[in-house]
């Protein structure tokens, strides 16, 4: 059996197709992290305005959620890799107008808002795309480690990304833009060449019923449906990332050295889990699995918001990033399983919807909690919140329960 695992890990490790694929998703998501440090430094220093900061966010949520079902149909309709590189390729064009605009110095907040809103239609086409494209570039039977290793890229982006973007925008204000361009672009190259096993074939017309065909296969297939809303709003409601910057100052009183720690543990904590993961695939009880982890998600968010101790509070952050881990790559893996490719690009357009609102709405939700309650209340309701979601839809979608094995 050892010898089994050891050679399955060695061809996931050593496929082409997929080193291009993670390669070209690490590239991306590196430059979508240094972005959000360098708009949102820039934005600041601008404007002094908390609103303008908050408006970064929506700017960029609001093309997804106008864009979502066209971009999932162009995912199932065209080549998934021409989406990427189109994608990538406007992004590093955004990319090289705010590193040219901030260089000269004539950049404007509306300026940088346009170029903000023009990633986030890049992104909602991009995202879908890329989801859809990883299940033909995993080999047979491995989707699962193949998840993993791209859900450790994207929490290795979210480690360094930040710190790089931080670092570059202290040397100059055009630097941390030229190294996005030039992260996308190699991105789009690599993207290119990509060759898939498994080739797709001609997609339907874009009629208005292939359009919402996405959200019509999702509400009638009870485990996708129970598998994205459990993410929707076990975020909702775990949202404590929201409230970091009153935990470093007011509570833990860290000042930013902790908040940066903070910060990382998350990320450091998935990253580590992940590396399990990419070796040993979770064999059985997957969908028990993924409710024990939300479930421990949501008692690790308890301990962090009563925790007044700074090593705690990283060490509950750290069993979140894990805890949440888990829970991704079952649910990734169970809906790309479940889901024909033809409709792959549609049903990961809504998964993304769900995901960017439960984000964006639970950092919402937890500022409104706070301010009402205060930020230990409101970090700890949303734990409860989590665990007592998991519970019920334990009770709702019991052929998720029952869910043994995904390969």
């Amino acid at each position: 059996m050892s010898s089994q695992v050891s050679d399955g890990s060695a061809a996931l490790w050593s496929h082409r197709p997929l080193q291009y694929f993670l390669l070209a998703r690490g590239f991306s998501k590196f430059s979508a992290q240094i972005l959000t440090v360098a708009v949102g430094w820039q934005i600041y220093a601008m404007t002094q305005s908390a609103f303008a900061l908050g408006m970064v966010g929506l700017v960029q949520f609001l093309p997804t959620a106008i864009l979502v079902f066209v971009a999932g149909h162009t995912s199932d309709r065209y080549d998934r890799r021409t989406v990427n590189q189109i994608c990538q390729l406007t992004e590093a064009a955004a990319a090289l107008f705010l590193a040219w605009g901030s260089y000269e110095g004539w950049l404007t907040v509306p300026q940088i808002f346009a170029a903000v809103a023009l990633f986030g239609v890049a992104g909602a086409f991009e995202s879908p795309a890329t989801a859809a494209l990883l299940p033909g570039v995993a080999p047979d039977g491995m989707l699962q480690k193949a998840t993993a290793l791209a859900t450790g890229v994207f929490q290795l982006a979210a480690i360094t990304g930040p710190a790089i973007g931080g670092l570059a925008y202290g040397v100059s204000p055009a630097l941390p833009y030229a190294g996005m361009a030039t992260f996308w672009l190699i991105a789009a190259l690599l993207t290119g060449a990509i060759t898939l096993d498994r080739p797709i074939a001609a997609r339907e017309s874009p009629t208005a019923g292939a359009l919402f065909a996405g959200v019509h296969f999702v509400r009638t297939h009870p485990a996708i449906l129970g598998t994205i809303s459990l993410d929707l709003f076990a975020v909702l409601l775990g949202g404590a990332s929201a409230l970091l910057p009153i935990y470093a100052h007011d509570i833990l009183q860290t000042g930013p050295w902790g908040l940066g720690m903070l910060r990382g543990a998350q990320a450091i904590g998935a990253l580590i889990m992940t590396i399990i993961l990419a070796r040993h695939a979770i064999t059985k009880h997957v969908g028990m699995r993924m409710f024990q982890a939300v479930i421990v998600f949501g008692a690790a968010t308890v301990v962090f918001a009563l925790s007044k101790v700074v090593w705690l509070s990283v060490l509950a952050l750290a069993v979140m990033g894990a805890a949440d881990t888990i829970s991704v790559v079952i649910r990734v893996s169970l809906v790309q399983l479940a889901t024909p490719d033809d409709m792959r690009g549609r049903v990961g357009a809504v998964n993304f919807l769900f995901i960017n609102a439960s984000n964006q709405l639970g950092e919402f939700e937890s500022g409104l909690m706070a301010a009402a309650f205060g930020a230990v209340p409101a970090a700890a309701i949303g734990g409860i919140g989590t665990i007592a979601v998991a519970l019920l839809w334990m009770k709702l979608f019991p052929m998720l329960r029952g869910l043994q094995k995904l390969e």
